[in-house]
Protein backbone atom coordinates (compact mmCIF):
# COMPACT_ATOMS: atom_id res chain seq x y z
CA UNK A 1 0.00 0.00 0.00
CA UNK A 2 1.18 3.50 -0.80
CA UNK A 3 2.33 6.19 2.44
CA UNK A 4 -0.11 8.03 0.66
CA UNK A 5 -2.96 5.71 1.06
CA UNK A 6 -1.84 4.61 4.06
CA UNK A 7 -1.61 7.99 6.14
CA UNK A 8 -4.88 8.84 4.20
CA UNK A 9 -6.57 5.55 5.93
CA UNK A 10 -4.92 6.87 9.41
CA UNK A 11 -6.65 10.29 9.31
CA UNK A 12 -9.77 8.44 8.20
CA UNK A 13 -9.62 6.58 11.67
CA UNK A 14 -8.56 9.28 14.10
CA UNK A 15 -11.79 11.61 12.58
CA UNK A 16 -13.82 8.73 13.24
CA UNK A 17 -12.82 7.67 17.02
CA UNK A 18 -12.63 11.41 17.45
CA UNK A 19 -15.93 11.84 16.20
CA UNK A 20 -17.14 9.01 18.25
CA UNK A 21 -15.54 10.94 21.68
CA UNK A 22 -17.23 14.09 20.39
CA UNK A 23 -20.61 12.84 20.12
CA UNK A 24 -20.69 10.91 23.56
CA UNK A 25 -19.73 14.00 25.63
CA UNK A 26 -21.96 16.36 23.37
CA UNK A 27 -25.13 14.15 22.61
CA UNK A 28 -24.85 10.99 24.96
CA UNK A 29 -28.70 10.23 23.83
CA UNK A 30 -27.77 10.64 19.63
CA UNK A 31 -24.17 8.00 20.40
CA UNK A 32 -26.64 4.78 19.33
CA UNK A 33 -26.46 7.11 15.55
CA UNK A 34 -23.16 7.10 14.81
CA UNK A 35 -22.27 3.63 14.30
CA UNK A 36 -24.73 4.03 11.07
CA UNK A 37 -23.48 7.47 10.14
CA UNK A 38 -19.54 5.83 10.25
CA UNK A 39 -21.05 2.66 7.50
CA UNK A 40 -22.31 5.86 5.54
CA UNK A 41 -19.24 7.65 5.65
CA UNK A 42 -17.32 4.30 4.59
CA UNK A 43 -19.97 3.71 2.01
CA UNK A 44 -19.20 7.41 0.84
CA UNK A 45 -15.60 7.09 0.74
CA UNK A 46 -15.34 3.49 -1.47
CA UNK A 47 -17.62 4.91 -4.08
CA UNK A 48 -16.02 8.51 -3.93
CA UNK A 49 -12.72 6.85 -5.21
CA UNK A 50 -14.59 5.91 -8.85
CA UNK A 51 -16.31 9.49 -8.96
CA UNK A 52 -12.70 11.40 -8.45
CA UNK A 53 -11.14 8.81 -10.79
CA UNK A 54 -13.96 10.37 -13.58
CA UNK A 55 -13.64 14.12 -13.39
CA UNK A 56 -10.26 14.75 -11.31
CA UNK A 57 -8.91 15.02 -14.93
CA UNK A 58 -11.52 17.27 -16.08
CA UNK A 59 -11.95 21.49 -15.10
CA UNK A 60 -11.80 22.74 -11.79
CA UNK A 61 -14.67 23.79 -11.58
CA UNK A 62 -16.00 20.43 -12.36
CA UNK A 63 -14.25 18.79 -9.85
CA UNK A 64 -15.56 21.43 -7.20
CA UNK A 65 -19.44 20.49 -8.26
CA UNK A 66 -19.28 17.19 -8.14
CA UNK A 67 -17.70 16.55 -4.85
CA UNK A 68 -19.78 19.41 -3.27
CA UNK A 69 -22.80 17.47 -4.82
CA UNK A 70 -21.23 14.04 -3.90
CA UNK A 71 -20.80 14.44 -0.30
CA UNK A 72 -23.87 16.75 -0.01
CA UNK A 73 -26.24 13.72 1.07
CA UNK A 74 -23.80 13.70 4.10
CA UNK A 75 -23.92 17.62 4.89
CA UNK A 76 -27.25 17.12 5.18
CA UNK A 77 -27.53 13.78 7.37
CA UNK A 78 -24.88 15.38 9.69
CA UNK A 79 -26.72 18.73 10.16
CA UNK A 80 -30.09 17.34 10.23
CA UNK A 81 -28.80 14.40 12.76
CA UNK A 82 -27.78 17.46 15.01
CA UNK A 83 -30.73 20.02 14.09
CA UNK A 84 -33.04 17.14 15.43
CA UNK A 85 -31.11 16.93 18.73
CA UNK A 86 -32.99 20.35 19.65
CA UNK A 87 -36.16 20.40 17.13
CA UNK A 88 -37.69 17.12 16.72
CA UNK A 89 -38.33 15.90 13.47
CA UNK A 90 -42.43 16.07 13.88
CA UNK A 91 -42.19 20.19 14.29
CA UNK A 92 -40.22 20.01 10.54
CA UNK A 93 -42.16 20.95 7.83
CA UNK A 94 -43.18 18.31 5.89
CA UNK A 95 -42.09 19.02 2.81
CA UNK A 96 -38.68 20.46 3.84
CA UNK A 97 -38.27 17.19 5.89
CA UNK A 98 -39.72 14.60 2.55
CA UNK A 99 -37.07 17.11 0.55
CA UNK A 100 -34.11 16.29 3.03
CA UNK A 101 -34.79 12.89 4.26
CA UNK A 102 -36.29 11.36 0.84
CA UNK A 103 -32.93 13.23 -0.96
CA UNK A 104 -30.64 11.44 1.92
CA UNK A 105 -32.12 8.13 1.11
CA UNK A 106 -31.97 8.01 -2.58
CA UNK A 107 -28.74 8.91 -2.99
CA UNK A 108 -27.31 6.24 -0.47
CA UNK A 109 -29.65 3.76 -2.09
CA UNK A 110 -28.03 4.43 -5.36
CA UNK A 111 -24.43 4.84 -3.64
CA UNK A 112 -25.39 1.11 -1.78
CA UNK A 113 -25.88 -0.16 -5.34
CA UNK A 114 -22.26 1.27 -7.01
CA UNK A 115 -20.82 -0.29 -4.15
CA UNK A 116 -21.83 -3.24 -4.24
CA UNK A 117 -21.06 -3.73 -8.44
CA UNK A 118 -17.44 -2.24 -7.65
CA UNK A 119 -16.98 -4.92 -4.60
CA UNK A 120 -17.82 -8.11 -6.43
CA UNK A 121 -15.47 -6.00 -9.32
CA UNK A 122 -12.42 -5.95 -6.38
CA UNK A 123 -13.22 -9.27 -4.94
CA UNK A 124 -13.10 -11.28 -8.49
CA UNK A 125 -9.46 -8.86 -9.11
CA UNK A 126 -8.32 -9.91 -5.56
CA UNK A 127 -9.39 -13.38 -6.12
CA UNK A 128 -7.27 -13.40 -9.65
CA UNK A 129 -3.86 -11.97 -7.88
CA UNK A 130 -4.46 -14.60 -5.27
CA UNK A 131 -4.90 -16.97 -7.59
CA UNK A 132 -2.32 -16.19 -9.78
CA UNK A 133 0.25 -15.65 -7.06
CA UNK A 134 -0.32 -19.35 -5.64
CA UNK A 135 0.06 -20.58 -9.18
CA UNK A 136 3.41 -18.70 -9.60
CA UNK A 137 1.54 -17.86 -13.31
CA UNK A 138 2.73 -15.20 -15.24
CA UNK A 139 0.04 -13.43 -17.67
CA UNK A 140 0.08 -14.59 -20.86
CA UNK A 141 0.33 -12.61 -24.02
CA UNK A 142 -3.58 -12.29 -24.57
CA UNK A 143 -4.11 -11.27 -20.87
CA UNK A 144 -1.39 -8.20 -21.59
CA UNK A 145 -3.03 -6.59 -24.65
CA UNK A 146 -5.40 -3.56 -23.59
CA UNK A 147 -8.80 -3.94 -25.07
CA UNK A 148 -10.20 -0.17 -26.07
CA UNK A 149 -13.05 -0.83 -23.27
CA UNK A 150 -11.04 -3.50 -20.49
CA UNK A 151 -13.68 -5.41 -18.01
CA UNK A 152 -12.53 -2.82 -14.96
CA UNK A 153 -13.78 -0.15 -17.05
CA UNK A 154 -17.07 -1.48 -18.38
CA UNK A 155 -18.24 -2.44 -14.89
CA UNK A 156 -17.47 0.67 -13.49
CA UNK A 157 -19.33 2.33 -16.11
CA UNK A 158 -21.80 -0.05 -15.47
CA UNK A 159 -22.33 0.64 -11.93
CA UNK A 160 -22.73 4.29 -12.85
CA UNK A 161 -25.18 4.09 -14.81
CA UNK A 162 -27.00 1.75 -12.14
CA UNK A 163 -26.54 4.41 -9.74
CA UNK A 164 -28.21 7.11 -11.97
CA UNK A 165 -30.81 4.98 -12.74
CA UNK A 166 -31.75 4.16 -9.33
CA UNK A 167 -31.63 7.73 -7.89
CA UNK A 168 -33.87 8.48 -10.41
CA UNK A 169 -36.41 6.42 -10.11
CA UNK A 170 -36.25 6.66 -6.53
CA UNK A 171 -36.99 10.70 -7.42
CA UNK A 172 -39.88 9.60 -9.79
CA UNK A 173 -41.01 7.75 -6.32
CA UNK A 174 -41.27 10.41 -4.33
CA UNK A 175 -42.56 13.22 -6.51
CA UNK A 176 -44.61 10.93 -8.93
CA UNK A 177 -45.81 7.49 -7.48
CA UNK A 178 -45.87 8.26 -4.16
CA UNK A 179 -49.85 9.67 -4.79
CA UNK A 180 -50.23 7.93 -8.19
CA UNK A 181 -53.51 6.30 -6.34
CA UNK A 182 -54.80 2.82 -7.66
CA UNK A 183 -58.07 1.78 -7.05
CA UNK A 184 -58.54 -2.42 -6.82
CA UNK A 185 -61.68 -3.87 -6.76
CA UNK A 186 -62.15 -7.06 -5.48
CA UNK A 187 -65.05 -9.93 -5.51
CA UNK A 188 -64.90 -11.59 -2.04
CA UNK A 189 -67.39 -14.34 -1.49
CA UNK A 190 -68.67 -15.45 2.18
CA UNK A 191 -69.92 -18.24 3.24
CA UNK A 192 -73.54 -18.49 4.36
CA UNK A 193 -74.05 -14.39 3.39
CA UNK A 194 -77.29 -13.27 3.16
CA UNK A 195 -78.91 -12.11 -0.18
CA UNK A 196 -80.14 -8.79 1.41
CA UNK A 197 -75.53 -8.35 1.92
CA UNK A 198 -74.78 -9.76 -1.60
CA UNK A 199 -73.16 -6.71 -3.48
CA UNK A 200 -72.68 -4.86 -0.17
CA UNK A 201 -69.80 -2.58 -1.05
CA UNK A 202 -66.65 -1.71 1.62
CA UNK A 203 -63.81 0.65 0.45
CA UNK A 204 -60.53 -0.33 2.68
CA UNK A 205 -57.90 2.88 3.10
CA UNK A 206 -54.91 2.10 4.97
CA UNK A 207 -51.84 4.00 6.35
CA UNK A 208 -52.09 7.01 5.52
CA UNK A 209 -49.32 8.19 8.00
CA UNK A 210 -50.47 12.38 8.06
CA UNK A 211 -46.96 13.67 8.71
CA UNK A 212 -45.73 12.45 5.76
CA UNK A 213 -48.01 14.42 2.99
CA UNK A 214 -46.08 17.29 1.46
CA UNK A 215 -49.33 19.36 1.05
CA UNK A 216 -53.23 18.59 1.44
CA UNK A 217 -53.88 18.29 -2.34
CA UNK A 218 -53.15 15.02 -3.20
CA UNK A 219 -55.43 13.94 0.28
CA UNK A 220 -58.11 15.88 -1.63
CA UNK A 221 -57.78 14.12 -4.51
CA UNK A 222 -58.13 10.63 -2.73
CA UNK A 223 -60.76 11.37 -0.76
CA UNK A 224 -62.95 12.55 -3.92
CA UNK A 225 -61.96 9.36 -5.29
CA UNK A 226 -63.18 7.48 -2.40
CA UNK A 227 -66.38 8.91 -2.81
CA UNK A 228 -67.35 8.67 -6.14
CA UNK A 229 -67.36 4.86 -5.38
CA UNK A 230 -70.27 5.11 -3.57
CA UNK A 231 -69.68 2.25 -1.41
CA UNK A 232 -71.80 1.62 1.63
CA UNK A 233 -69.37 1.58 4.16
CA UNK A 234 -66.07 3.02 4.43
CA UNK A 235 -63.13 1.00 7.07
CA UNK A 236 -59.21 2.58 7.71
CA UNK A 237 -56.93 -0.31 9.08
CA UNK A 238 -54.82 1.89 11.26
CA UNK A 239 -51.71 4.30 11.64
CA UNK A 240 -53.12 7.97 10.58
CA UNK A 241 -50.13 9.36 12.05
CA UNK A 242 -46.36 8.85 12.49
CA UNK A 243 -45.33 10.34 15.68
CA UNK A 244 -48.36 12.41 16.83
CA UNK A 245 -51.96 13.35 16.87
CA UNK A 246 -51.12 16.98 15.16
CA UNK A 247 -49.98 15.61 12.39
CA UNK A 248 -53.38 15.09 11.63
CA UNK A 249 -55.19 18.61 12.15
CA UNK A 250 -54.38 19.73 8.69
CA UNK A 251 -56.36 17.59 7.18
CA UNK A 252 -59.06 17.88 9.69
CA UNK A 253 -61.79 18.72 7.01
CA UNK A 254 -60.89 17.24 4.25
CA UNK A 255 -61.47 13.68 6.62
CA UNK A 256 -64.58 15.32 6.93
CA UNK A 257 -66.13 14.70 3.42
CA UNK A 258 -65.13 11.24 3.35
CA UNK A 259 -68.88 10.19 3.77
CA UNK A 260 -71.11 6.25 3.45
CA UNK A 261 -74.23 5.22 4.02
CA UNK A 262 -73.24 2.77 6.93
CA UNK A 263 -70.64 5.61 7.94
CA UNK A 264 -66.53 5.37 8.05
CA UNK A 265 -64.78 2.59 10.79
CA UNK A 266 -61.73 2.95 11.77
CA UNK A 267 -58.80 1.49 13.79
CA UNK A 268 -55.50 2.53 15.38
CA UNK A 269 -52.41 1.06 14.42
CA UNK A 270 -48.49 1.15 15.65
CA UNK A 271 -48.09 4.25 14.70
CA UNK A 272 -50.88 5.78 16.27
CA UNK A 273 -49.85 5.07 20.12
CA UNK A 274 -47.12 7.47 20.23
CA UNK A 275 -44.41 5.12 20.78
CA UNK A 276 -41.94 6.49 18.44
CA UNK A 277 -41.63 10.15 20.68
CA UNK A 278 -39.52 10.58 23.31
CA UNK A 279 -42.39 12.15 25.49
CA UNK A 280 -41.29 14.06 29.07
CA UNK A 281 -44.20 12.45 30.82
CA UNK A 282 -46.07 10.02 30.65
CA UNK A 283 -49.26 12.40 30.68
CA UNK A 284 -48.16 13.88 27.89
CA UNK A 285 -48.25 10.80 26.00
CA UNK A 286 -51.72 9.73 27.38
CA UNK A 287 -52.98 13.52 26.44
CA UNK A 288 -51.61 12.64 22.83
CA UNK A 289 -53.83 9.52 22.94
CA UNK A 290 -56.79 11.32 23.90
CA UNK A 291 -56.47 14.16 21.39
CA UNK A 292 -56.36 11.50 18.78
CA UNK A 293 -59.77 9.69 20.07
CA UNK A 294 -61.06 13.41 19.77
CA UNK A 295 -59.94 13.65 16.02
CA UNK A 296 -61.49 10.62 15.39
CA UNK A 297 -64.97 12.02 16.96
CA UNK A 298 -64.49 15.26 15.22
CA UNK A 299 -64.10 14.35 11.87
CA UNK A 300 -67.17 11.69 12.25
CA UNK A 301 -65.19 8.04 11.93
CA UNK A 302 -65.99 5.47 14.29
CA UNK A 303 -63.03 3.74 16.33
CA UNK A 304 -63.38 0.96 17.15
CA UNK A 305 -61.01 -0.25 20.10
CA UNK A 306 -61.63 -3.73 20.93
CA UNK A 307 -65.27 -3.68 20.14
CA UNK A 308 -67.80 -3.84 17.07
CA UNK A 309 -70.01 -2.38 15.16
CA UNK A 310 -73.78 -4.29 14.00
CA UNK A 311 -74.60 -3.39 10.67
CA UNK A 312 -78.35 -4.40 9.82
CA UNK A 313 -80.31 -5.17 6.91
CA UNK A 314 -84.15 -6.02 7.43
CA UNK A 315 -83.60 -8.88 10.06
CA UNK A 316 -80.31 -9.90 8.19
CA UNK A 317 -77.10 -8.05 10.05
CA UNK A 318 -72.66 -8.38 10.00
CA UNK A 319 -70.69 -7.51 12.48
CA UNK A 320 -67.30 -5.16 11.69
CA UNK A 321 -64.99 -5.94 14.80
CA UNK A 322 -62.13 -3.69 14.94
CA UNK A 323 -59.47 -4.60 17.86
CA UNK A 324 -56.30 -2.67 18.56
CA UNK A 325 -53.00 -3.44 17.14
CA UNK A 326 -51.98 -6.83 17.56
CA UNK A 327 -48.80 -7.84 16.07
CA UNK A 328 -46.72 -11.69 16.05
CA UNK A 329 -43.77 -9.32 16.33
CA UNK A 330 -43.21 -7.85 19.96
CA UNK A 331 -41.62 -5.06 19.15
CA UNK A 332 -44.80 -3.50 18.28
CA UNK A 333 -48.11 -3.41 20.38
CA UNK A 334 -50.16 -6.25 21.47
CA UNK A 335 -52.94 -4.93 22.59
CA UNK A 336 -55.78 -5.95 20.66
CA UNK A 337 -58.36 -8.99 21.83
CA UNK A 338 -61.11 -10.25 19.39
CA UNK A 339 -62.49 -11.83 22.63
CA UNK A 340 -63.27 -8.34 23.98
CA UNK A 341 -64.63 -6.79 20.41
CA UNK A 342 -66.58 -9.49 20.20
CA UNK A 343 -69.24 -8.83 23.13
CA UNK A 344 -72.16 -8.13 22.75
CA UNK A 345 -72.71 -9.47 19.06
CA UNK A 346 -75.29 -12.07 19.33
CA UNK A 347 -76.41 -13.68 16.14
CA UNK A 348 -74.82 -12.13 12.74
CA UNK A 349 -74.13 -13.82 9.50
CA UNK A 350 -70.62 -12.55 8.56
CA UNK A 351 -67.95 -11.35 10.77
CA UNK A 352 -65.68 -9.07 9.34
CA UNK A 353 -62.63 -8.13 11.32
CA UNK A 354 -60.48 -4.87 10.82
CA UNK A 355 -56.88 -5.61 12.43
CA UNK A 356 -53.55 -3.57 11.38
CA UNK A 357 -51.66 -5.99 11.51
CA UNK A 358 -51.49 -9.22 8.77
CA UNK A 359 -49.75 -11.46 11.27
CA UNK A 360 -52.59 -11.58 13.35
CA UNK A 361 -54.42 -13.61 11.03
CA UNK A 362 -52.33 -16.39 10.60
CA UNK A 363 -51.43 -16.16 14.47
CA UNK A 364 -54.65 -15.83 16.10
CA UNK A 365 -57.59 -15.26 13.71
CA UNK A 366 -56.77 -19.03 11.52
CA UNK A 367 -56.19 -20.80 15.39
CA UNK A 368 -58.80 -19.63 17.64
CA UNK A 369 -62.09 -17.71 15.34
CA UNK A 370 -62.84 -19.99 12.65
CA UNK A 371 -66.84 -17.53 12.74
CA UNK A 372 -64.82 -14.43 10.78
CA UNK A 373 -64.69 -15.02 7.77
CA UNK A 374 -62.89 -11.99 6.83
CA UNK A 375 -59.67 -10.14 7.81
CA UNK A 376 -58.51 -6.88 6.31
CA UNK A 377 -55.10 -5.48 7.29
CA UNK A 378 -52.65 -3.03 6.07
CA UNK A 379 -49.46 -2.22 7.93
CA UNK A 380 -46.98 -3.45 5.49
CA UNK A 381 -46.99 -0.36 2.77
CA UNK A 382 -45.96 -3.66 0.45
CA UNK A 383 -42.73 -2.32 1.30
CA UNK A 384 -43.19 0.72 -0.79
CA UNK A 385 -41.06 -1.14 -3.60
CA UNK A 386 -41.89 -3.84 -5.45
CA UNK A 387 -43.05 -5.99 -8.63
CA UNK A 388 -46.78 -6.18 -9.64
CA UNK A 389 -46.96 -7.15 -13.38
CA UNK A 390 -48.92 -10.09 -14.69
CA UNK A 391 -46.92 -13.00 -13.41
CA UNK A 392 -44.26 -11.51 -11.09
CA UNK A 393 -45.10 -10.24 -7.69
CA UNK A 394 -42.44 -9.33 -5.45
CA UNK A 395 -41.39 -7.06 -3.00
CA UNK A 396 -38.71 -7.54 0.05
CA UNK A 397 -42.45 -7.57 2.26
CA UNK A 398 -42.42 -10.49 1.68
CA UNK A 399 -39.32 -11.88 3.24
CA UNK A 400 -40.79 -10.20 6.65
CA UNK A 401 -44.37 -10.79 6.42
CA UNK A 402 -45.52 -14.37 4.52
CA UNK A 403 -49.25 -11.94 3.69
CA UNK A 404 -47.75 -8.99 3.03
CA UNK A 405 -50.45 -7.44 -0.01
CA UNK A 406 -53.42 -8.67 -1.57
CA UNK A 407 -55.88 -11.46 -0.91
CA UNK A 408 -55.12 -14.87 0.65
CA UNK A 409 -57.36 -17.53 2.28
CA UNK A 410 -56.81 -20.68 4.41
CA UNK A 411 -57.15 -23.58 2.85
CA UNK A 412 -60.89 -24.38 2.81
CA UNK A 413 -61.54 -20.84 1.46
CA UNK A 414 -63.73 -20.36 4.31
CA UNK A 415 -61.67 -17.37 5.72
CA UNK A 416 -59.69 -15.05 4.04
CA UNK A 417 -57.65 -12.12 5.03
CA UNK A 418 -57.10 -8.75 2.70
CA UNK A 419 -53.76 -6.78 2.76
CA UNK A 420 -53.99 -3.09 1.82
CA UNK A 421 -51.12 -1.60 0.29
CA UNK A 422 -51.37 1.54 2.16
CA UNK A 423 -52.34 5.45 0.77
CA UNK A 424 -49.13 7.02 2.53
CA UNK A 425 -46.07 6.41 3.11
CA UNK A 426 -42.99 6.25 5.98
CA UNK A 427 -39.48 6.70 5.87
CA UNK A 428 -38.83 6.94 1.87
CA UNK A 429 -41.68 9.70 0.81
CA UNK A 430 -42.14 7.54 -1.92
CA UNK A 431 -43.43 4.83 -3.72
CA UNK A 432 -41.84 2.59 -6.35
CA UNK A 433 -43.69 -0.85 -8.01
CA UNK A 434 -46.39 -0.56 -4.79
CA UNK A 435 -48.68 2.41 -6.07
CA UNK A 436 -50.82 3.77 -3.04
CA UNK A 437 -53.96 1.66 -2.66
CA UNK A 438 -57.70 2.39 -2.29
CA UNK A 439 -60.02 -0.90 -2.37
CA UNK A 440 -63.24 -1.84 -3.08
CA UNK A 441 -65.02 -4.85 -2.28
CA UNK A 442 -68.20 -6.46 -3.51
CA UNK A 443 -69.33 -9.02 -1.01
CA UNK A 444 -70.87 -12.21 -2.59
CA UNK A 445 -72.69 -15.07 -0.99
Amino acid sequence: MKKKNILTLVIVLLLILAGYFLTSIAFPKNINRYPALVILFLLDYYVWGLFKKKVFTYSRLLKLTTAFVYWLPMLLLLVSTLVLVFVPGNQWNPMARNLIYGSIFSFYIAKFFIAVILGLTDLVRLIEKLSKMFQNRKKSESEKVDNPVTRRKFLENFALLTGGLVVSSMFLGMFKWVHDFTTKRVIISIPDLPDTFSNYRIVQISDLHLGTWSHTNPMEKAVAEINNLNADLIVFTGDLVNYTTDEAYRFKDILTALKAPDGVIAILGNHDYGDYVNWPSAGEKQKNMEDLYQFYHQIGWKLLRNDNVIIEKGSDKIAVIGVENWSQNTRFPRIGSIIKAQKGIGKVSAKILLSHDPSHWEAVVLKEHQDIQLTLSGHTHGFQFGIEIPGIKWSPAQYIYKQWAGLYENESGRQKLYVNRGLGSIGYPGRIGILPEITIFELKS
